[in-house]
């Protein structure tokens, strides 16, 4: 009895021992088929298996049969990198990252934002139009004053970086050109004067010795006096409406009645028979022509 129950214990070892055996003599027959033979019978068609080895390449344009996923290649040819497609998006979510900056900094959106909260203000219709339907309009007004400069920036930099015929570095300096052009027109000689000193620079009086670091800080402060002298203009014919209007009530004992709430209507009735808004809008975009 013994030996019988010893005796079926090896039969199943050895049972098991072939079966392990035969799964990696099958496996392994499988494998060197697929190396050797380069494809599989399925049928009446005949299916490839041929993978070259995870990252490797003999030729740049075996880069796209390489067994990788999700990767990311920079291929120079030249002086000049193309980007895949990926590398392009990340590129694109960058620039779109800096934009805000980039056009408060550079671009004539602070003095059209500015003059409209200060008419905003002397009208004290508190929050009509609200913010967004400024910020709205002094993008749109934006973009038609910088079409220009966009312009030129497309064909004389992006253009050519795209076909291979500049490198990033001269890219960069094609692109930010336009952008001085328009910034130093509109800049003071004062307060290119005043960074110029603070940066202990000397300055020749032309564009191109001037500095983006001095450039840029000084377009911002003559924007700014430009936009708060431009409303200091909108204010005076509100300001006269509200004297009045004071003067009056004063003058009829109303001396608890306030009078901003008389001479608001009085002030969007004067706004919109003078079509204030084409006026005031039409003059900020001629400061920039």
């Amino acid at each position: 009895m013994t030996f019988s129950k010893r005796a079926g214990k090896r039969i199943i070892k050895l049972l098991c021992l072939l079966v392990t055996v035969g799964i990696l003599w099958f496996n392994g027959t499988s494998l060197v088929h697929a190396t050797e033979e380069h494809h599989l019978e399925t049928g009446d068609t005949t299916v490839s298996t041929t993978v070259d080895p995870a990252g490797t390449y003999d030729d740049p344009e075996d880069m796209n049969t390489v067994n990788t996923v999700n990767q990311i290649t920079i291929r120079y040819e030249g002086d000049n990198g193309s980007l895949n497609g990926s590398l392009q998006i990340l590129i694109t979510l960058t620039l779109i990252s800096l934009a805000p900056t980039i056009i408060i900094m550079m671009t004539s959106f602070t003095r059209i934002i500015i003059v409209l909260h200060f008419t905003r203000a002397a009208l004290n219709t508190q929050t009509a139009p609200p913010n967004q339907i400024l910020i709205g309009l002094a993008l749109i007004l934006t973009f038609f004053i910088m079409s220009p400069t966009l312009n030129t920036i497309n064909e004389q930099a992006l253009v050519p970086y795209q076909n291979g015929d500049v490198t990033t570095e001269e890219f960069m300096e094609l692109a930010m050109e336009p952008l001085r052009e328009f910034m130093y027109p509109q800049t003071q000689l004062k307060d290119v004067e005043l960074f110029m000193d603070i940066a202990d620079l000397e300055w020749d009086g032309e564009l191109d010795t001037i500095p983006n670091s001095v450039l840029i800080p000084s377009f911002m402060i003559s924007e700014l006096r430009t936009a708060f002298w431009i409303g200091f203009m909108i204010y005076i014919p509100f300001l006269v409406i509200d004297m009045v209007v004071a003067s009056t009530l004063m003058s009829m004992g109303m001396m608890m009645l306030p009078p901003t709430t008389i001479s608001m209507p009085f002030k969007i009735l004067l706004f919109v028979l003078a079509d204030g808004w084409a006026l005031i809008i039409g003059q900020v975009v001629k400061t920039f022509y």
